[in-house]
């Protein structure tokens, strides 16, 4: 009887502590993906991609609306020169709504985001889901993907 008592008890101990490891995970991922979002526009405050592009794992896909997707820090550069260069993009926030714990190095995040041009007026705002992936540098987007909340014409 104590056998089974003490093996029942490990049982409950060790899925306490891996539940505990992973909030620990999970809020660690919060953490960083907080800062990094806010990081994100701080790179079209000062027109500097390299800070854009660092928040993007080396595989990552940006799927932006209506075109193909964007590939790996290639195609984060091409998406920081059309926003930047071409939309106007100066500034903008991310207000993540929810965090989700996928387990084996990936959480996704789903929020709204706004963005606004070089007199600080919105322009243009929605709602996106990144899938982050844990890597050597920390928490990179994996998968970018958002949309407009503005009218289709």
């Amino acid at each position: 009887m104590a056998i089974l008592l003490f093996i029942t008890l490990n049982l409950v101990t060790d899925k306490t502590l891996a539940q505990s490891q992973t909030d620990l995970s999970l809020d660690e991922a919060k953490r960083e993906i907080a800062s990094s979002n806010n990081l994100y526009f701080q790179a079209f405050v000062k027109g500097d991609s390299s800070i854009f592009i660092n928040r993007y794992a080396e595989d990552c896909l940006i799927m932006v609306p209506n075109a193909k997707a964007m590939k790996g820090h290639r195609g984060a550069l091409e998406f920081f020169k059309i926003a930047y260069d071409q939309i106007g993009l100066r500034d903008g926030e991310f207000i993540t709504t929810m965090v989700y714990g996928l387990g084996n190095g990936y959480v996704a995040e789903e929020g709204i985001w706004k963005s606004y041009n070089k007199d600080h007026v919105l322009f243009d705002h929605g709602k996106f889901l990144v899938l982050w992936k844990k890597t050597d540098q920390g928490w990179k987007m994996f998968r970018d993907s958002f949309s407009s909340d503005n009218k289709l014409n």
